[in-house]
């Protein structure tokens, strides 16, 4: 493979140009490492003498040659100019004429495909002894003891393998009733075997294999039983050798799959038999991983997984939640602060509102923007210059989150593309927040004047965030 890597902002065909030109000279087998160190540093050209020296070597046996020139930078490949592509082409049929019967291709990798290569885990393979099985096509349902499924999620380290749960919908609750119960089977001395009061793991895997009496698992993702997991792993790292709990059993389902919507449809419907938000059951979405990577290099925690960072002991003030952002890309990028306010818990619940706040086309700089605003919103309610009562600080947070973005714009939001203009922009300030919230307690008093009501149904109503609207941009078109 060739790569050929960019910091510019798009692509370009000046690349393939010089890579058609670097390869015509490199793959011309007539030209002497002399020539080629005039033009070339030593690195290359020993790289070049090893290819040449091995495809002459190879000549007679008739190899297969394949050559990948993959171009990366910056920008979005669906808005590649056709030209670009083109030179794409060339390139490629410029390597397939340098080196007969060679089966030639030009990648190109924007951002998008950058992140998404970024977020996928290295193939591995991991070990799961186990007592029983039944297998159906080429999956399985396993009764494991408990000691062998500690070594399965334990590393060379002694620590659980954390990545092996990289697709489960939440992070270790910690003491909960379910996980306590749990913990008390495992200790009890006398309980039934583990398995009878236990619903087991599921696993998923592109590959499962079968060696005497163990499973040999590709790309391990537990994708339901965490807390179960985990639960064991605690308890059995402190056990002593003789507890009875090293040789109580676990179900373990092993399914073997490398579609994602089969897989996405696995972890959906194995976690819907407990109670799981909305929101825990997007994390696994590309989405969610994009942002989680894409606020952790500025320094924020995007916490898809419900527990992931608080349980690592990240700040919370750090810390995003799903809601958290649904709720301010409502409030800021669609002018729906009622809907942030009645619906905090199901505003994503339905397809249609959840693909419309995590569009992947949106700039996720417009995601972090949203959620810092809406945290500093937040904490200036809970100041004494704020003066706003509890009442106020749950009613208004979005309304006014609203008219802040909407003031700065000088206009109403309707699409949280409009946002753009604000990234980079300083903060609202304690004044400038302050005046926004005056306005809002004016249009409320006046609001309530025509129409009495709970200040809580109030909030929740979008005939008030119209009243609020057509007064503060009145003039916007």
């Amino acid at each position: 493979m060739a790569l050929q890597a960019k910091t510019s902002a798009s692509f370009g065909e000046a690349a393939f140009e010089k890579a058609a030109a670097t390869f015509e000279i490199l793959l011309d087998l007539s030209r002497t490492e002399a020539d080629l160190r005039k033009l070339f540093s030593e690195r290359v050209v020993t790289n070049a003498r090893i290819f040449r020296q091995a495809l002459t070597a190879l000549a007679p046996r008739h190899p297969r040659v394949s050559i990948t020139f993959a171009y990366a930078t910056k920008g979005s490949t669906p808005a590649v100019n056709p030209k670009v592509v083109a030179r794409g082409e060339e390139l490629r049929s410029k390597l397939e004429s340098l080196i007969y019967g060679c089966q030639a291709q030009s990648q190109l990798f924007g951002a998008r495909e950058l992140l998404k290569l970024h977020s996928q885990q290295r193939p591995y393979s991991l070990q799961l002894p186990y007592k029983e099985n039944a297998t159906s096509s080429d999956s399985h349902v396993a009764i494991v003891n408990l000691a062998d499924y500690f070594s399965f999620v334990t590393d060379e380290n002694g620590a659980i393998r954390k990545y092996i749960f990289d697709w489960n919908v939440r992070d270790y609750e910690g003491t909960v009733e379910v996980n306590q119960a749990i913990r008390e089977s495992l200790a009890d001395r006398k309980a039934p075997e583990f398995w009878w009061l236990n619903n087991g793991v599921t696993v998923l895997c592109s590959s499962a294999t079968i060696s005497g009496r163990t499973f040999n698992l590709d790309d391990v993702q537990i994708v339901n039983g965490l807390q179960t997991s985990v639960t064991i792993y605690e308890h059995l790292k402190l056990a002593g050798a003789d507890d009875p709990a090293r040789d109580r059993s676990l179900l373990v389902r092993i399914i073997v799959t490398g579609d994602p919507a089969t897989r996405d449809q696995v972890i959906r419907a194995t976690n819907r038999q407990t109670a799981v938000s909305a929101a825990s059951l997007r994390a696994t979405d590309q989405i969610q991983r994009d942002l989680e990577i894409f606020f952790g290099q500025r320094g924020w925690y995007y916490e898809r997984r419900k527990n992931f960072y608080k349980n690592q002991g990240r700040a919370s003030d750090r810390i995003f939640s799903i809601p958290f952002v649904a709720q301010a890309m409502m409030a800021m990028g669609s002018s729906e602060p009622n809907n942030s306010r009645a619906r905090p818990s199901s505003l994503i619940k339905k397809p249609g509102d959840y693909e419309r706040l995590f569009d992947p086309a949106i700039p996720y700089d417009i995601y972090l923007l949203v959620a810092t605003t809406q945290r500093r919103v937040d904490g200036f309610l809970r100041t004494t210059s704020a003066g706003a009562s509890p009442q106020e600080r749950t009613n208004l947070r979005f309304h006014l989150s609203m008219l802040l973005v909407g003031a700065a714009l000088e206009m109403k939001v309707s699409h949280a593309s409009q946002l753009r203009a604000l990234i980079g922009q300083p903060e609202f300030d304690d004044g400038t927040m302050s005046a926004q919230l005056d306005r809002l307690r004016t249009w409320l008093t006046a609001y309530r004047t025509i129409y009495p009501d709970d200040p809580d149904k109030i909030a929740k109503s979008r005939d008030f965030v119209d009243f609020v609207l057509d007064r503060a941009f009145s003039a916007s078109p």
